[in-house]
């Protein structure tokens, strides 16, 4: 045992004295790894222009210890962009309020990872818990002559640039005919944005489904966080995602990305390229959703039918309703909309493009059931917080910090190898594999050694993860983990200040039960899969944290995401040398502090002041 103390002291990391080794070793052609790196395989020039403008916007983006990206000196409240887009003129089909369902009909929160309720029907009933357990409002705030709402999905400095789209069949007290509609959170309701034709969804979807898709306004981060705005929208993206799941699994549905299509069709799809607004308030197209019945058999996409469709007929829809401006005045960050520009998928391009859904659903492992509080889903969604500060003070047992890992694998329980991405919320994503573990500093874990750990989400990187880190890290199980939770630790001693300081010096990193890093595997899987792979990875990054954030609230405790953090500082600790592997979101889970003078609000129907 090597303690921290003894070995990493605050003069050889806070101080980083070779910073300039580090970013040049992470140049996108050289590499200092021992490691061959993967080759382009047939890539074409455009491919590598776009990886180029990708890896350069991220090393742009990092924060040392001597500058942060670029971002704006002040706010300009004048100009803080509105965070509810409507399309002012379209028809608004109010949605319900979601009661209090009652104990035997409302699922447990623990129990959805175990297995999926019956699914319901397609209701004006159920699409309205589903948004109002995802996407709603879940409270406003007041504190003297300031009001502000909170929503169910988490969102950098509550700022909220995503936005959702339902397109669906007909439903019953919503519409007679298949539909495209913008969800309006404030109001609770779809705005209806254009009819589509009838054949759509039975030529191409299976029976009882819909999609849901989801766009980012980047000038809504931006105007706060600058250039690396595009980081925390993304994660956002990853944080909707994650709610949609779990709400859609209450109703015993399921839900899948499909990514198959590219950004064009998304834009035709939910309308976005026919918005009037200014460039800098525009909608960039992220993700398409299916949502199905759980144990819906035999899905197959066939994307190139469906990319031919939507570029033949909604262009030519009526579609309703004009954008509202956000702001009166703006400050553009080029390089977030050159990066958008690379990321953007291009269509399919073969004849017979086609995607198969595995429906198969797999439990996630159970390891201290005690942890979790008798709360139901809805319980445990519409009180999700984000903590300001944490108390330095509570403890976790370390069986419910196992627990919560345990839900944070892709794999389920019971798994020879962790790897794949079958248990829930993981199972939305339509990579593969896992590619982001996590490295916890492990501050106030009852039977635990304070520490630096590392969870192996993706037991096929391990070998890489101990080549690409520090060589006298120990690797080795924690006494009482459970054999299927790939969780090592690496160094005991105390890592409280570390935390803080590599989170740019916030005492939340180090005040809380732990914190950590979550480390993608980088430079490959953008090379394997291409430029598109880059926001997909903080997708990833989103869905973990939405799971953490979930996970803390059903056990009594809270958490909240860290997007500002020292990124080469954070690998030079765990001893990365190039791009192999990189950080791409901070977390902390603890017990909150609660400001007593800030009052709570009901979420509907809200205060009447704007917002």
């Amino acid at each position: 045992m090597n303690p921290i103390s003894s070995r990493f002291t605050s003069a050889s990391l806070l101080s980083i004295p070779h910073t300039s080794t580090i970013i040049s070793a992470m140049a996108f052609s050289s590499s200092s790894s021992s490691s061959k790196s993967p080759t382009f395989k047939e890539k074409d020039e455009e491919e590598e222009e776009k990886l180029r403008l990708v890896l350069k916007y991220h090393n742009q983006t990092k924060h040392s210890f001597t500058s942060y990206a670029k971002g704006p000196r002040g706010l300009d409240w004048s100009n803080q962009p509105n965070p509810f887009r409507r399309f002012l003129s379209a028809p608004l089909l109010p949605l319900n309020e979601s009661s209090s369902s009652s104990s035997d009909e409302a699922p447990l929160y623990s129990s959805l990872f175990d297995s999926l309720p019956p699914p319901k029907p397609i209701s004006l009933s159920t699409i309205s818990q589903l948004f109002y357990h995802s996407l709603a409002l879940s409270a406003w705030k007041t504190i003297g002559t300031s009001t502000w709402p909170l929503r169910v999905n988490p969102s950098s400095g509550n700022l909220h640039p995503t936005e959702a789209y339902l397109i669906a069949p007909p439903i019953d007290s919503l519409s007679d005919s298949a539909f495209v509609a913008h969800y309006a959170p404030k109001e609770h309701s779809l705005e209806v944005r254009a009819h589509i034709p009838p054949t759509f969804f039975p030529k191409f979807f299976p029976e009882n489904s819909f999609l849901i898709g989801v766009s980012s306004i980047f000038w809504r981060e931006a105007w706060k966080y600058g250039e690396r705005a595009f980081r925390y929208c993304s994660h956002d993206v990853g944080h909707a995602i994650a709610a949609l799941s779990i709400a859609a699994g209450e109703l015993g549905w399921d839900l899948k990305l499909l990514d198959g299509l590219g950004a064009e069709d998304l834009k035709k799809l939910m309308g976005l390229n026919v918005s009037s607004v200014p460039e800098i308030e525009s909608e960039h197209p992220d993700c398409l959703l299916l949502v199905f019945p759980n144990g819906t058999k035999d899905i197959n996409i066939d994307y190139h039918g469906l990319s031919s469709a939507i570029s033949s007929e909604f262009p030519s829809l009526e579609w309703k309703g004009k954008p509202n401006v956000l702001s009166k005045e703006h400050r553009r960050w080029d390089i977030i909309y050159t990066t958008a520009q690379a990321v953007e998928k291009p269509p399919p391009l073969v004849s017979n493009s086609s995607f198969s859904i595995d429906a198969s659903f797999r439990s996630s492992g159970v390891f201290s059931q005690s942890s979790y509080k008798k709360l139901t889903v809805r319980e445990v969604v519409r009180s999700r917080r984000s903590a300001v500060d944490m108390d330095g003070v509570t403890f976790i047992d370390k069986s419910t910090f196992y627990q919560m890992l345990m839900h944070c694998l892709p794999s389920g329980g019971g798994v020879e190898t962790q790897k794949q991405q079958l248990a829930l919320p993981f199972r939305a994503l339509p990579w593969d594999n896992a590619e982001v573990h996590l490295a916890l500093f492990v501050h106030r874990v009852s039977g635990l050694p304070k520490g630096l750990y590392f969870l192996v989400r993706n037991e096929d990187h391990l070998s890489d993860l101990k080549r690409s880190t520090r060589s006298d890290f120990e690797w080795e199980r924690p006494d009482g983990c459970p054999d299927d939770l790939p969780l090592y630790k690496l160094v005991e001693g105390d890592c409280k200040k570390l935390a803080k300081g590599l989170s740019c010096h916030q005492d939340i990193a180090g005040d809380g039960c732990f914190s950590l890093g979550m480390v993608a595997r980088f430079d490959t899987a953008l090379r394997e899969n291409g430029s598109w792979m880059y926001p997909r990875l903080f997708w990833e990054t989103g869905v973990i944290g939405q799971v953490l954030y979930l996970e803390a609230h059903a056990m009594g405790i809270s958490a909240t995401g860290i997007g500002c953090y020292f990124d080469d500082p954070v690998h030079e600790v765990l001893g990365f040398k190039d791009l192999s592997f990189q950080s791409l979101y901070h977390f902390t889970v603890g017990g909150p502090v609660l400001d007593n003078r800030i009052m709570t609000l009901p979420a509907y129907p809200g205060p009447t002041t704007d917002a």
